[in-house]
């Protein structure tokens, strides 16, 4: 397999934006997001991105982007992640959010989710923050669209140092397959100090 994974900023972000939402849309599907997705909700969502401290990390199979990581200063993201720290001693303009990652499952298993960490983590060193954090939707264990083979990323997250903030949990809504409105999702944090 050849990808490689290259740091968009600026206006290398901005035209990489229709194929992460692109990605988002088929990526977020699946469980546990079970995302029904369009184009109009990512355009309002991927506006988070115009911050001038945003990335995006592609990760491209030939020129085609068929993976994706964001991440952006937690100051400049959607107010309800912000909200979620109220009362932590640290400051949000210290804090990195690494936003979602989305890679084809044809090309997971191959080191690509460390690539996405690795440069998202550097880019924020780069301006100066001091802690990395992200978000996980929770979803009870007995969902019905649960698949009985699927293995939470836990282990894996914890092998970067990132560690759950007991309490941090926001709250973001999107429409779920076959509902017919959005609906109100618990997202809880992780964060590790870079």
């Amino acid at each position: 397999m050849s990808v490689t994974t290259r740091v968009l900023i600026g206006d290398d972000l901005a035209a990489a934006l229709d194929d992460v939402a692109r990605l988002r849309i088929t990526v977020f599907r699946d469980w546990p997001y079970l995302y029904d997705g369009d184009r109009d909700y990512e355009r309002d969502y991927l506006r988070a991105y115009q911050s001038p401290g945003a990335v995006v990390v592609v990760a491209e199979d030939a020129e085609r982007i068929v993976g994706a990581s964001t991440g952006a200063p937690m100051a400049d993201h959607a107010a309800d992640f912000g909200a979620a720290f109220a009362g932590r001693p640290e400051p949000l303009s210290d804090i990195f959010y690494c936003a979602e990652s989305v890679l084809l499952p044809e090309y997971r298993g191959h080191g690509l989710g460390h690539a996405f960490f690795d440069a998202r983590e550097a880019h924020a060193r780069s301006l100066g923050a001091r802690y990395a954090a992200f978000c996980s939707v929770v979803r009870p264990a007995d969902h019905p669209a649960r698949p009985a083979d699927y293995r939470p990323l836990d282990g894996f997250w914890r092998k970067r140092g990132y560690a759950p903030l007991p309490g941090v949990v926001a709250h973001y809504s999107w429409r779920d397959l076959g509902a017919d409105a959005e609906t109100d999702k618990p997202l809880q944090f992780w964060m590790r100090s870079l």
